[in-house]
């Protein structure tokens, strides 16, 4: 049994190390892809909206896989009150992040989106 707990928690850190990897990532990219668009078209505005959207996208899929990450984690760990307020305090911050970023990326809440789409007007 220790065994596969040790190998839980170690699932558990490689999908954490993943999610702040692709954060690090997509936060080099996103810049990198600003800078050269801000460079080749001179469009500032335009390029700043794409920059944060990348940057946005790039975020909310670290912070999937870090709710993930701690899910899987909780298996390993004594349930205990004091465990599980934590771990939904987490998950209820970080689901908020992720949904306060969707609804920024898309510029409208989740449940309208449908609405908002062009081919749902005419």
């Amino acid at each position: 049994m220790e065994k596969a707990h040790a190998s839980i928690e170690a699932i558990a850190r490689l999908i954490e190390l993943l999610g702040v990897g692709i954060i690090v990532t997509a936060v080099a990219a996103a810049t990198m892809w600003f800078l050269w668009q801000a460079l080749r078209t001179r469009d500032l505005a335009t390029a700043y909206q794409a920059y944060r959207a990348n940057l946005g996208r790039g975020i909310l899929l670290g912070l999937e896989l870090l709710v993930g990450a701690d899910i899987i984690g909780t298996i390993t760990s004594p349930l205990t009150f004091e465990s599980v307020g934590l771990l939904a305090g987490i998950v209820a911050i970080r689901t908020f992040l992720s949904f306060s970023l969707e609804t920024e990326i898309e510029g409208c809440c989740p449940w309208r989106r449908r609405d908002s789409r062009p081919e749902s007007r005419g």
